[in-house]
């Protein structure tokens, strides 16, 4: 618990870590960088204010408090928090069924949702649920992002041709109205708008080392100015006050207000996680930074917590701010915070100019940003790659055209954590056998397996809601190879298993074992391992049942399966140790029989040897092929292979018969089809290779 609260307080100290460990020689850099993120900070804090149905000055006390704070707080070098364009419809979405637009309720009901979002984002900062960011896919945001983009652009034919429009109406219902309206399009309004959309799109063709969108505005408020905007009927920003941004008189104690705003603050406390957290991961990526997504969510939870209580609307982190800090040059927070104050310094000193920048200059400079939020080359990489993810993006961004925003968001989060829980639930269970050259596994894909083991890929975590989805699969690749006895399970994918899926491997090892066979494992992890021990399964199992990678096939095939099956009845070679095994395929439906639960008496080399040099030794029958037989056996063993016991059987003398093979396997087969002599046979316990181990004599012959 201590431990706990010291990681806490630790988010609070971010401020002092920045000052202790401030390079001074970053100081002019961050200087020119944060002047320059200031100098459009001004005009979008304008901007995204109006959007958001709200007096222009809000959007500047927003700039000013919640730019600093989110710097301080945050962990990005350069991230610049804010207004935003998706905070701003958002935050229109969401207030508009509560109250008028421009009105007081409604501007205090911004601040009070703003503090709310800001404290959601504070408590998950605090829970240690920055993780929470990485279940929200990437198609969620673009899907959103794109259907936000789309919005504001429709939202913005309004004011760039003034004519009036219904507070968030939809795309056809804009449209529809524009149509019915268009004797009513004020053409010098139009005009300034389309000059603005011009502007931006040209400078940067000549230089980008200003910024298009600031110097855009100030060239058309400046001809506006000198040709008298107002005589032509344009609208202008009107009265912005000077000064530090006031305390707004919240509605604290207003329980059905607080009510109303719960799921709006939700959604833009989500969506704007996202979108800063995925702003300065991307910055991250050229400074080569480590973002700590706790520390930006109590970074972005502070800085819309002050934001709404001086007055200002909710914010996030701004791409285009962000990008610039970092092609301006700027090394470190510092940027950010000299971009609040110079909204600060400007909204004293150039109250009078922003008073005259035209507001369908402002309307042509949404429209630039929103289509830069649809992301194509996004959009593309999705739709060709999972199918999933691309349904989920055509569904969320068909929700922000159609429902409000916190819906949309929301509907398309549950959808990403929907599809993560269904690709976790459902791992892929699939055999595989080797490759062509024996190298890799691969999926087998109707390509001839083994008859006694199957090999089987299990590529995902074993929890409690995967287990029925693992174990069917399994069921179903037994029921599909009836002779399969043994399994092999390539545990390499999977990191956790809980006890649900210690039951389901114990349900699959007792299928096997009532088969006669038996479950082994290769690549199990330590965390596995550790669940398997604890559990008790590891005991049950067997630490020979845990297999090196590289030998398992060999031990199972020279020590395991069964040779006559592999000889007799097999005609396939799919691993590397098959290639050179004699084959001897039964004709027609002959089978040698399987022993029906009793085992043959078992004789050791070395009694086999002083029984052979008694008066009346055994007959040793050795049931392997003639040219394993050639290469070693038992002096005056008589080499009688099961292909050919199966008719000889009977020919066999009376009289005590000891059966051997290379380790013993085949021996028990062979006994079984001579089931019913008396006396019973005996099999050479260990076969030949414990005759060897004993160091007794071998009989060669020449091929």
């Amino acid at each position: 618990m201590i431990d706990y609260i010291r990681s806490v307080a630790t988010l609070f100290m971010q401020p002092i870590r920045l000052a202790r460990t401030y390079p001074l020689d970053a100081l002019r850099a961050d200087l020119f960088a944060g002047i320059t993120v200031g100098l459009v900070l001004l005009p979008q804090g304008l901007a995204f204010a109006i959007l958001a149905g709200l007096p222009p000055i809000v959007g500047l006390y927003s700039a000013m408090t919640a730019t600093i704070v989110g710097a301080l707080w945050g962990s990005s070098s350069h991230l610049n928090s804010g207004p935003s364009t998706t905070g701003a419809i958002l935050t229109l979405s969401v207030l508009l069924p509560i109250a008028p637009i421009g009105s007081e309720a409604f501007v205090l009901a911004a601040s009070m949702i703003a503090v709310m979002a800001g404290v959601i984002r504070l408590l998950m900062g605090i829970a240690r649920l920055g993780m929470l960011v990485t279940f929200i896919s990437d198609a969620v945001a673009v899907g959103f992002t794109a259907g936000s983009g789309l919005l504001i652009f429709f939202n913005q034919i309004g004011p760039i041709v003034r004519i009036s429009i219904s507070p968030g109406a939809g795309i056809p219902t804009i449209l529809a109205e524009t149509f019915t309206q268009l004797a009513a399009i004020h053409w010098p309004s139009l005009a300034i708008g389309a000059t603005t959309i011009a502007l931006i799109y040209l400078i940067p063709r000549i230089t980008r080392k200003l910024p298009a969108a600031l110097l855009s505005m100030a060239i058309v408020t400046i001809i506006t100015a000198l040709f008298g905007a107002e005589q032509y009927g344009i609208r202008l920003m009107g009265d912005i006050p000077p000064g530090f941004p006031p305390l707004a008189n919240l509605p604290i104690f207003d329980l059905n207000l607080i009510g109303q705003l719960a799921n709006g603050a939700l959604a833009l406390a989500i969506i704007g996680l996202v979108e800063a957290i995925a702003i300065g991961r991307a910055i991250a990526g050229y400074t080569g930074q480590r973002i700590d997504s706790n520390q930006e969510f109590v970074g972005q939870g502070l800085a819309n917590i002050v934001s709404g209580i001086f007055s200002g609307m909710p914010c996030s982190g701004s791409f285009n701010r962000s990008a610039l800090a970092y092609q301006a040059g700027g090394k470190t927070a510092l940027t950010a915070i000299i971009s609040g104050v110079t909204v600060l310094l400007g909204t004293a000193i150039l109250s009078d100019v922003l008073e005259m920048i035209p507001r369908p200059a402002i309307a042509g400079t949404l429209m630039v940003a929103s289509l830069g939020m649809v992301d194509r080359q996004g959009m593309v990489r999705i739709w060709r790659g999972s199918r999933g993810e691309a349904v989920i993006m055509v569904v969320t961004l068909a929700l922000t055209l159609t429902l409000p925003l916190q819906f949309a968001i929301l509907i398309g989060v549950l959808m990403s954590l929907g599809y993560y829980l269904l690709r976790t639930a459902t791992p892929r269970v699939e055999a595989v056998v080797p490759d062509p050259d024996f190298r890799h596994w691969e999926s087998a894909h109707g390509r001839p397996t083994c008859p006694q083991l199957l090999v089987v890929d299990l590529q995902g975590d074993l929890y409690f809601g995967a287990v029925n989805h693992v174990e069917e699969h399994l069921v179903r690749l037994l029921d599909h190879h009836p002779s399969v006895r043994f399994m092999l399970l390539r545990m390499h994918s999977v990191n956790q298993c809980d006890v649900s899926g210690i039951r389901a491997l114990d349900t699959i090892r007792r299928i096997l074992r009532v088969r006669g066979g038996d479950l082994y494992f290769v690549r199990v992890r330590a965390s596995v391992m550790y669940r398997m021990q604890i559990s008790g399964f590891y005991e049950q199992l067997g630490p020979e049942r845990f297999l090196d990678e590289d030998k398992a096939i060999e031990f199972l095939f020279h020590r395991v399966l069964d040779p006559a099956v592999c000889i007799y009845e097999c005609d396939r070679r799919v691993f590397r140790e098959c290639q050179e095994l004699p084959k001897q395929t039964l004709p027609g439906h002959l089978a040698i029989p399987l022993l029906d639960g009793k085992s043959p008496a078992q004789i050791a080399p070395r009694p086999l040897w002083e029984a052979l040099h008694s008066p009346q030794p055994p007959l040793v029958i050795d049931v392997r092929e003639p040219r394993e037989f050639q290469r070693g056996h038992i002096p005056g063993a008589r080499n009688i292979p099961l292909s050919r016991l199966i008719h000889e059987r009977d020919a066999v003398p009376a009289g005590p018969v000891v059966l051997v093979c290379r380790s013993g396997r085949r021996s028990m087969r062979a006994a079984a089809l001579l089931a019913g002599r008396t006396p019973p046979p005996q099999v050479l316990e260990g076969g030949m290779l414990a005759w060897a181990a004993a160091n007794l004599l071998e009989a060669v012959e020449q091929f």
